[in-house]
């Protein structure tokens, strides 16, 4: 059964804080080099300090990103630029953010929830980890003690366990309002009437949890408690590292936004680039799209022309147009129905992992797993004018997974590639946050 409880959140105190837009980010992993320090230049208490610090040459076992987060969080606490609540709570959001030409609002509640292995089916992924991110993100709890920032998760919410949180809050002033650096507008709201608090626990209970972004954060909330056991004596079922914070959101929710997750591909030899169009004949249909002003446009609207089929796009260095391959009828059935199950054999994400970056590039585990080799963005021109501006060798362009491809494949037990999903907005970071001990 799926243990969801309300907590006693540590938040920015208002008094002592009267910008709270400029102290906020988005989680770590979508945060480039150049965010860090705009974040770092926005406000000496950004949260940046403590899910990103920066790093020095000088860092030591004793002193690094890791060990002067804690003495930020400690330091702000002590200051009461933090302050916790008093009371359990559960803490209702609401983002509203633009879509094209419509205004879309997403509700998330914000609670802790019981570690499960995922094994035991009640709280389930979807994709791959990189194991240097998980151990650069243990090393930052062993220091800190805390979950800073809420894993996004999803669960089916048919019968709208959130409106009895949104009816709780109706009139209520937020405990928290603000729009971020993008203009996205965030509201949060403490519940902390116990009856309510019962209601949503049982009503819970029998659900699945569908991790949508933050798997490393969960992977490292496991080994966290792992470590804790083993340096704690008096570890037991009450101890607070049994617990993560979640952002939980309906999948039913009018503002669940997947958007794509292209891929900038750096360190690829000229010899590759310049037999990747004849290689990957064999498997796809190719279409040039010549270079000019209208060609990223022309590209993502031939993508999302027929959904029934598979379509990747492609940007290469000093090549003369952009490449739209359709894959073939019957190829991933042929190549991998012995080694991939039905449901992950023929989404997009497979079909560039598997057939692309595997077979035609060649690509071993190792480069799958290097970080440092593979950018992301959901920006289909700004993955094109990456290679134009030499920040990258290749691009692929994708089509978004969809949600019910995502549950599909989650309630199986499968896994997907990393980055296969780009749940948008992400789950802003410095809204509330949980001490573990």
């Amino acid at each position: 059964m799926a243990k969801i409880i309300p907590f006693r959140g540590v938040m920015y105190n208002k008094d002592e804080i009267n910008d709270l837009s400029a102290i906020v980010t988005p989680p770590f992993d979508v945060i480039s080099e150049e965010d860090q320090c705009y974040f770092h230049e926005c406000h000496p208490q950004n949260v940046i300090r403590l899910i990103l610090g920066r790093k020095t040459e000088n860092d030591s076992d004793d002193n690094n990103c890791h060990t002067r987060a804690a003495d930020c969080f400690n330091e702000w606490l002590s200051e009461d630029i933090l302050v916790q609540d008093h009371s359990p709570a559960f803490y209702l959001t609401s983002l509203e953010f633009p879509l094209e030409d419509r205004t879309m609002i997403r509700f998330g509640l914000i609670a802790l929830v019981g570690l499960e292995p995922f094994k035991k089916g009640i709280i389930l992924p979807h994709e791959k980890t990189f194991s240097k991110v998980r151990s650069e993100r243990l090393e930052l709890m062993k220091a800190c003690n805390t979950n800073f920032s809420p894993i996004f998760s999803l669960y089916s919410d048919q019968k709208n366990i959130l409106s009895t949180l949104r009816e709780a809050v109706s009139g209520k002033t937020p405990d928290m309002a603000f729009a971020d650096n993008k203009g996205h507008k965030h509201r949060l709201w403490r519940i902390t009437n116990p009856a309510v608090h019962e209601y949503i626990s049982k009503s819970m209970k029998g659900k699945k949890i569908f991790i949508a972004d933050g798997h490393h954060r969960y992977e490292t909330a496991l080994n966290y408690r792992n470590w804790v056991k083993a340096n704690i004596a008096d570890f037991s079922a009450k101890h607070p590292a049994n617990y993560v914070m979640m952002y939980l959101s309906s999948m039913e929710d009018t503002g669940m936004i997947i958007l794509p997750a292209h891929r900038m591909l750096k360190g690829i030899q000229k010899s590759v680039i310049t037999g990747f169009v004849r290689k990957a004949k064999k498997y796809f249909k190719i279409k040039t799209i010549p270079l000019g002003e209208s060609a990223a446009a022309e590209l993502v609207s031939a993508m999302k022309s027929d959904s029934s089929e598979n379509r990747i796009g492609v940007s290469m260095k000093n090549a003369r147009g952009l490449y739209l391959l359709t894959l073939k009828p019957d190829i991933m059935d042929k190549m991998f129905k012995d080694e991939l199950p039905d449901a992950l054999r023929n989404i997009d994400v497979t079909v560039l992992t598997r057939l692309i970056f595997m077979k035609i590039l060649g690509f071993d585990q190792a480069r799958l797993d290097n970080e440092k080799m593979i950018a992301y963005s959901s920006i289909a021109e700004e993955a094109i004018d990456a290679v134009a501006l030499g920040k990258c060798d290749m691009s692929f362009i994708l089509n978004p997974t969809r949600i019910e491809q995502v549950q599909e494949i989650a309630q199986k037990g499968l896994i997907m590639p990393r980055k296969a999903t780009y749940f948008y907005p992400k789950v802003i970071v410095g809204q509330v946050m949980n001490i573990l001990e």
